[in-house]
C-alpha cells in the first residue's frame, strides 16, 4: 500500500512539474504571443493594417524605440536605468548637423556623442560611487537637454548628408533601412549577451552583484561598458531621428526614454536585473509600435494610446510575478523529485 502511495505521489509531482514547466514556457514567450494577438486584432479591425505601405511606416516608426530599447536592456540587466537617452537623441542630432557635410564624419559624431554621455553616466556611478542610476541619469538628462539648446541656440538646425538621410528614410525594396539596422544591432546584441563571457558577466552582475565581485568578475568595468553601449544606441537613434527629418532639433527625443524602458519591461526583462532577452525586447518595441499604429488607423485619440500602453506595462509586470511563482514551483517540484 505504501509503495502504491509513493508511486501516486511521484506521478502527481511529475504532473505538477510538467504543468509548471509548460506554464513557464508560455509566460516566457509572453511578449511574442502578445505581439501576435495585438497584430491579429489590428488586422481584423482595420483593412489598412496589413498593407505594404502601412507595414513600411510601422518599420520606420518602431525602429527608433527598438534601437533605444536594445541599449536600455543592457543597463536594466545590471539593475540600472538610463533616463538620459531621449536627451542624447536631441544632442547627437544637433551636433551631427554641425559636424559638416561628410556622411561618415556625421555618423561618427552622432555615435561618439552618445557613447561619451554613456561613459559619463557610467563613470559617475562607478568612480563617483553614486550608485543611484535613476538620480544620476535624471541629472544627465537635464544637462544634455540643456546642452542641445545652448549649442543650437534653441533653434532647429537643418542640412544632413545623403548617407544620414538614407539611414533614416531609405528603403531596401519594401523594407525600411532603419528596420534592417535594428536587425543587425539585435543580432550583435544577442551574440554579445549569449555567446561571450562579457554577456555572462552582465547577467551575473545583475543577478547577484555581491557574488559577482567575490568570484572576480570586473563589476565596475561591466557597469561602465553597458552605459557606454546604451549611450551609443541613443546616438544611433538620434541618427535615425535626424535622418527622417533632415534636421537636428534640440527638443527631439522627448519621452523616448519612457518608450524604451516600456519596451524592455513589456519584453519581459526585470528591474531586479539578471533577466531579459534581445528577441523579447524587440517584440516589446513592436508591440508598442503596433498598438500606436493600429489605434491611429482606427482614429483613436493619443490619450487612449497612452492608456493602452500603460495597461500593457502593468500586465507585463504581473506576468513577471507569475513567472517568478512558476519558477519557484518548478524548482520545488524538481527538488521533491530528486529527493524521491
Amino acid at each position: 500500500m505504501s509503495a502504491l502511495a509513493d508511486r501516486v505521489d511521484r506521478a502527481s509531482g511529475g504532473s505538477r512539474e510538467r504543468a509548471a514547466r509548460v506554464g513557464l514556457r508560455i509566460v516566457q514567450a509572453g511578449p511574442v504571443l502578445i505581439l501576435a494577438v495585438v497584430a491579429l486584432a489590428m488586422s481584423l479591425l482595420s483593412p489598412f493594417f496589413l498593407t505594404e505601405r502601412n507595414l513600411t511606416n510601422l518599420g520606420f516608426q518602431t525602429s527608433i524605440v527598438a534601437v533605444l530599447a536594445l541599449g536600455q536592456l543592457l543597463v536594466i540587466l545590471t539593475r540600472g536605468i538610463d533616463l538620459s537617452v531621449g536627451a542624447v537623441v536631441a544632442l547627437s542630432g544637433v551636433l551631427g548637423v554641425m559636424a559638416g557635410d561628410s556622411g561618415p564624419v556625421v555618423v561618427l559624431a552622432m555615435a561618439l556623442t552618445g557613447a561619451l554621455v554613456g561613459a559619463v553616466n557610467g563613470l559617475v556611478l562607478v568612480k563617483g560611487r553614486v550608485m543611484n542610476p535613476f538620480i544620476v541619469t535624471l541629472g544627465t538628462l537635464s544637462i544634455v537637454r540643456g546642452a542641445a539648446l545652448v549649442v543650437s541656440d534653441a533653434q532647429t538646425v537643418t542640412g544632413l548628408p545623403p548617407l544620414v538621410l538614407t539611414l533614416g528614410t531609405g528603403l531596401a525594396g519594401p523594407i525600411p533601412v532603419p528596420a534592417l539596422l535594428v536587425a543587425v544591432l539585435a543580432v550583435l546584441a544577442w551574440i554579445l549577451l549569449a555567446r561571450t563571457q562579457w554577456g555572462r558577466w552582465i547577467y551575473a552582475v545583475g543577478g547577484q552583484p555581491d557574488a559577482a565581485r567575490r568570484v572576480g568578475i570586473p563589476v565596475d568595468r561591466v557597469l561602465i561598458s553597458v552605459y557606454v553601449l546604451c549611450g551609443l544606441a541613443a546616438g544611433i537613434a538620434g541618427l535615425l531621428v535626424a535622418g527622417r527629418t533632415d534636421a537636428g532639433a534640440p527638443t527631439a527625443g522627448q519621452l523616448l526614454e519612457l518608450d524604451a524602458i516600456t519596451a524592455v519591461i513589456i519584453g519581459g526583462a526585470s528591474f531586479f536585473g539578471g533577466r531579459g532577452s534581445v528577441g523579447n525586447v524587440v517584440a516589446g518595441a513592436l508591440i508598442i509600435g503596433v498598438i500606436r499604429n493600429g489605434l491611429n488607423l482606427l482614429d483613436v485619440t493619443p490619450f487612449w494610446q497612452s492608456i493602452a500602453v500603460g495597461t500593457l506595462v502593468i500586465a507585463s509586470l504581473e506576468l513577471d510575478v507569475l513567472r517568478g511563482y512558476l519558477e519557484q514551483r518548478l524548482r520545488a517540484a524538481q527538488t521533491r523529485s530528486a529527493e524521491a
